[in-house]
C-alpha cells in the first residue's frame, strides 16, 4: 500500500510540473539574465539558482534550477510565478517577499521543510542584489547575512 502524499495539491503541481524551470544547460547558455543568485549547500542537499530579467524596475522573467527535494523545487517554482505574474513584480516589492509568503502560496509545507522556502527567498534576493550591482544601483543593494543549513556564509 502506498504512503499518503503529505503535501498540498499546489506543492504537487509545482513539483511534478515545475513552472519557469531550466531543463538543460543549453537553455541557460542562451538566457541573458540581468541578475543571477545562487544559494544553498551541496553538503545538505539543496542548491537553488535563480535568473531574472528586469524591465522598468519589474521582474519580467524568472527562470531557475534547483537541486533538492519536492519542497525545494515547489518553493522555487511558485516563487518564480509570484514575481512574474501581473506583468512582473516591482523589485522593491519582490524584496519584501518572505518565506512565509511562499509557504502560504503553496498552501503549506511540513515544518521540517520550511528551510526550502527560505532558500527560495534568499536566491531571489541574491539575484536582485546581482542585478543592482550590474546596473550601477549599488545604493539599492541590500546586504543580507544568509544562513544556509545553520552555517553563516
Amino acid at each position: 500500500m502506498a504512503e499518503p502524499w503529505f503535501y498540498t495539491d499546489v506543492v504537487k503541481e509545482h513539483f511534478f510540473k515545475p513552472h519557469n524551470i531550466f531543463n538543460s544547460e543549453e537553455e541557460i547558455k542562451g538566457y541573458e539574465a540581468d541578475g543571477v543568485g545562487e544559494v544553498g549547500s551541496p553538503a545538505c542537499g539543496d542548491v537553488m539558482k535563480m535568473f531574472i530579467k528586469v524591465k522598468d524596475d519589474r521582474i519580467v522573467d524568472c527562470k531557475w534550477q534547483t537541486f533538492g527535494c519536492a519542497s525545494a523545487i515547489a518553493s522555487t517554482s511558485v516563487l518564480s510565478v509570484m514575481v512574474t505574474e501581473k506583468k512582473g513584480m516591482l523589485l522593491d516589492s519582490a524584496l519584501k517577499i518572505k518565506p512565509d509568503d511562499i509557504v502560504s502560496r503553496l498552501g503549506e509545507l511540513p515544518i521540517r521543510k520550511f528551510h526550502c522556502s527560505v532558500l527560495g527567498h534568499r536566491a531571489l534576493r541574491a539575484a536582485i542584489k546581482d542585478y543592482f550591482k550590474k546596473s550601477g544601483q549599488k545604493k539599492r543593494v541590500v546586504d543580507d547575512e544568509p544562513f544556509v543549513c545553520g552555517v553563516k556564509k
